[in-house]
């Protein structure tokens, strides 16, 4: 049976206690193997068992030391997120506004995942000079990720096999493999480093090994070399043991994702047929391998990192035989294919279909929605895609734009009253300057008229650029955003959940590694926020006073159904919920679950809900870091 998004982050963090133990075994034969290294040169040497002993401690306690320190060094050294690792490897980023044709192919493609999977558009990156078909996602959650792909999966995949690829890698961003990953590049140099420090000395001193005392560092050289390999073993253990079941299910997510098997199995089919495969040439390349899409190293069986290519493509595509692969080998040698002319050839493009009216209701059960968070189903990524098509073209240039973003974001605060959107030009002009005010003035006319599902996707597509600004430009800008909320002396849904998912995005972007938080509260342990968010939920989407008291009883039943908190409205309206969100946020896994269950249980009475109530939804699932997709009734 598939496991669902919480299984999914529950396993992730199993896996993460696996990490730890491999790590502490893998520290401990480094720590044998240098002390067995000193205690023979100090045997040979004469040396007296009580120094031995002494220098065996020292030994060990400086081994440990090492290790420990390098770890945490190179962890903090990604603290900004996946960009750094993309980086490191040579990568060139793909810029928002970007008119190059590939580019934008790509660009488009990842954005439309975002829309359909509702987490923040990544940072883009291309790997120009590797040839071989290959991707990965990196960073500490979907706030700070980065999505790379190669120069040749640019080239050679057609545009179903590259959606298949990013879908795959969005896979790893959701269920919080990309956030091991980047642990793991830490631990591993930790266990390596001590192998780095001695392969350079070794290789330096080869020539000078007749000078004073340089014998004794060439073998102190020589052990810590020997050492290195002990290491090398240990850390690629660790990232086979942790990375082949994972790229199984990333492989089945893709199709569940994109709704077909010939894009991921046909980019698979590519990497098998092709000579570049998906080896990578980057010198960096061994340390982010476990990383990748595809093997970009070519380990040995116990050591690979990835299933082997024909049994991925088989579990796609049960009757697909080696033979079929030597036969694409044969041809693409002849005659190497192009990912853009079999686009035009095949007419592939963006997904499409029609918007459900403003004022619809969408049929809505609590345990569909947990199955669709963080999972996205069969016909989201076609809903994104209708969400691109009736997107309009100038909101969604203004939404790339360094310049533009702000405005656009203000444009869709802006009140309809006269004398709040006095106060609100007044602030702005104040604040930002006449040209924000007057860029902003300009977009309004088409915001004003957007379709409900069309506000939260601008606020996915606004967040690369904003991000890329200095931190006091956005300090400013959030308080702003707050500012213009809560004009009119109160605030909407619609204002609240936009200034609410800005701010976090915004927040956790500045300082990625420190803002995650690994929940292990359980529901009766923030009962009092939960009876708060139910209760200013139900008291918004129900007209009468005995309605929102029966929305909250159904939620509160499905959370804590022995709990003794009440209905409790609000004067201060939604704004009240600024206070529940680090404490909802700090719930285990099994805690969110059962929060979304009551939410839509409050939210959906009549077992329906609008489009605005289902965006309200989208937004709190994604404060919590449980992405929902768009919800669409697919009848």
């Amino acid at each position: 049976m598939a496991m669902n998004f919480f299984e999914r982050q529950e396993a992730a963090r199993r896996v993460s206690k696996w990490l730890i133990l491999l790590f502490l075994m893998a520290v401990g034969g480094i720590v044998l193997a240098v002390d067995f290294g000193v205690l023979v040169a100090l045997a040979a040497s004469g040396t007296s068992d009580d120094d031995i002993t002494g220098m065996l401690l020292l030994t060990t306690i400086g081994t440990i030391a090492v290790i420990g320190i390098s770890s945490l060094v190179r962890t903090s050294g990604l603290r900004s997120g996946g960009g750094k690792v993309a980086v490191e490897l040579g990568a060139t980023q793909v810029s928002e506004d970007t008119t190059d044709p590939q580019y934008r192919r790509l660009r488009n493609v990842i954005e439309e995942m975002s829309i359909a999977s509702c987490v923040p558009v990544p940072e883009i990156y291309v790997l120009e000079k590797e040839a071989g078909i290959n991707a990965f996602a990196a960073g500490w959650s979907p706030t700070n990720a980065a999505i790379t792909v190669t120069r040749g999966a640019l080239d050679r995949l057609n545009r179903d096999e590259l959606q298949g690829v990013i879908a795959h890698e969005y896979s790893h961003v959701l269920n919080g493999d990309m956030r091991l990953n980047i642990r793991l590049i830490g631990v591993l140099f930790g266990i390596l480093v001590l192998g780095i420090i001695g392969r350079k000395v070794f290789f330096n001193m080869r020539g000078g090994r007749n000078s004073k005392g340089a014998g004794a560092i060439f073998v102190v050289a020589l052990v810590l070399l020997i050492v290195g390999y002990i290491g090398l073993f240990f850390g690629r253990l660790i990232k086979a043991g942790l990375s082949r079941q994972r790229e199984f299910l990333a492989d089945a997510s893709a199709v569940q994702f994109t709704r077909q098997t010939t894009g991921i199995a046909g980019a698979l089919k590519k990497v098998g047929g092709l000579a570049e495969g998906s080896k990578l040439a980057a010198a960096d390349a061994e340390e982010a391998s476990h990383m990748f899409f595809g093997d970009g190293v070519g380990y040995w069986a116990i050591f690979a990192t990835h299933p082997p290519l024909i049994k991925r493509i088989r579990a796609l595509e049960p009757g697909f035989d080696d033979g079929a692969l030597g036969a694409l080998s044969a041809q693409w040698a002849q005659s190497p294919p192009d990912g853009a002319e079999e686009d035009r050839t095949l007419g592939l493009g963006g997904a499409s279909g029609p918007l459900p009216p403003a004022h619809a209701q969408i049929a809505i059960q609590p345990a569909s929605v947990i199955a669709q968070v963080g999972k996205p189903q069969d016909g989201d990524y076609q809903s994104a895609g209708a969400i691109g098509e009736a997107m309009p073209d100038a909101l969604q240039a203004a939404a790339r734009s360094i310049d533009q973003a702000i405005p656009l974001v203000f444009a869709l605060l802006f009140n309809a009253d006269s004398a709040a959107r006095s106060k609100q030009d007044d602030l702005i002009r104040l604040r930002h300057g006449d040209a924000v005010l007057a860029a902003a003035t300009a977009l309004s006319a088409q915001t004003d008229a957007l379709h409900p599902m069309l506000r939260l996707p601008l606020g996915l597509l606004v967040f690369p650029v904003l991000r890329r600004r200095p931190r006091p430009d956005l300090e400013k800008f959030i308080a702003t955003v707050d500012s213009l909320s809560r004009a009119d002396g109160q605030i909407d849904l619609f204002e609240y959940c936009l200034a609410c998912l800005l701010h976090r995005q915004l927040t956790e972007s500045l300082d990625p590694s420190a803002n995650w938080t690994s929940g292990r509260k359980k529901p009766f342990d923030v009962q009092n926020e939960i009876g708060l968010l139910l209760s200013v939920i139900a008291q918004n989407g129900q007209d009468s006073p005995i309605e929102a008291q029966r929305a909250f009883a159904a939620g509160m039943s499905r959370i804590l159904p022995s709990s003794t908190v009440a209905y409790s409205p609000q004067t201060g309206g939604v704004g009240a919920l600024d206070t529940v969100w680090p404490a909802l946020d700090a719930l285990d896994t099994i805690g969110k679950s059962i929060l979304i269950e009551g939410l839509v249980a409050t939210i959906g009475l009549d077992g329906k809900v609008t489009v605005s109530e289902s965006e309200l939804l989208r937004t709190v699932c994604a404060v919590l870091h449980c992405p929902l997709p768009p919800m669409m009734d697919r009848g």
